[in-house]
């Protein structure tokens, strides 16, 4: 697209927005999967949605509910389209998109990185809040804060290494590192953050336990260092649980069901 042709856009982004009249419910668009997720729990009713292309993958965990909705590109040209009063994020849309939203006026709700279940908590309550669905909100954070209770009640101890089917594991300073101390298990990731897992290194000083974590994507890193036959026979009988790619893809309330699943697990396995 030409710069000219992109400004045109802009300026008709702006004009549509300026002009366009308030219908009963919200133009919502949402410009990631994390965002469909955030989309489809908090609006309303009467609210129009506009996903994203994988709003229904099998790793959505809303994604039962995206059905009947329309699917769209974080484009300007989608934007255009859409002529949206909110549009929710998480990493999605180039500068150019976000710029031009800006310009017309439209709000934008922002997911933030969350590293802990205070921060989601703070996402739900701002993304809620902006679509006036403060009530929802509040549900959700019940029940996340309820599956957060029980997951503790289960009393699970020790340690883990967390490892994806990419070969990537987390630590501490993670969203990860949440869900384990959620379910009173310690990381035993030698980095705070995301980080390579050297295979050679975990067949000659092997961890108690693992947690795995986005292996039911078949086809997703189907040669990645994590579904190596010599860690499958290693993780045999170690490995504490799968957690599904549905509930830790996105730092939302359902990281809440992967600490509690963790814990159930985690102190099951250490029954004698």
């Amino acid at each position: 697209m030409t710069r000219l042709g992109g400004a045109a856009l802009i300026l008709g982004l702006a004009l549509l927005w300026a002009g366009g009249v308030r219908a009963e419910g919200l133009r919502i668009l949402s410009l990631d999967q994390c965002a469909d997720q955030y989309a489809l729990a908090l609006s309303g009713p009467d609210d129009r949605l506009f996903l994203s292309p994988r709003a229904d993958d099998p790793d959505s965990r809303m994604g039962a509910q995206a059905a009947g909705h329309a699917r769209v590109r974080p484009t300007l040209e989608a934007a255009l389209v859409a002529r949206p009063d909110v549009v929710i994020r998480y990493w999605g849309g180039e500068p150019r998109l976000l710029a031009a939203l800006e310009r017309g006026g439209v709000t934008i709700a922002g997911i933030d990185d969350a590293t802990d279940f205070d921060g989601v908590r703070a996402n739900v309550r701002r993304v809620a809040g902006v679509l006036g669905r403060e009530d929802q909100g509040r549900l959700l954070v019940a029940d996340m804060d309820e599956r957060l209770a029980r997951a503790a009640s289960a009393r699970a101890s020790g340690s883990a290494l967390y490892m994806t089917a990419g070969g990537f594991t987390a630590g501490d300073r993670t969203m990860v590192g949440a869900v384990f101390r959620a379910a009173g298990l310690r990381s035993l990731s030698p980095s705070p953050f995301f980080a390579p897992v050297s295979v050679e290194r975990l067949l000659l000083e092997p961890p108690a336990r693992f947690v795995l974590a986005f292996y039911d994507q078949v086809r997703a890193d189907w040669r990645g260092p994590g579904r190596h036959p010599a860690l499958r026979r290693l993780m045999g009988e170690r490995t504490v649980t799968r957690l599904p790619a549905a509930v830790m893809g996105c730092p939302a309330w359902f990281a809440a069901e992967a600490a509690e699943t963790l814990a159930a697990q985690a102190a099951r396995a250490s029954r004698p």
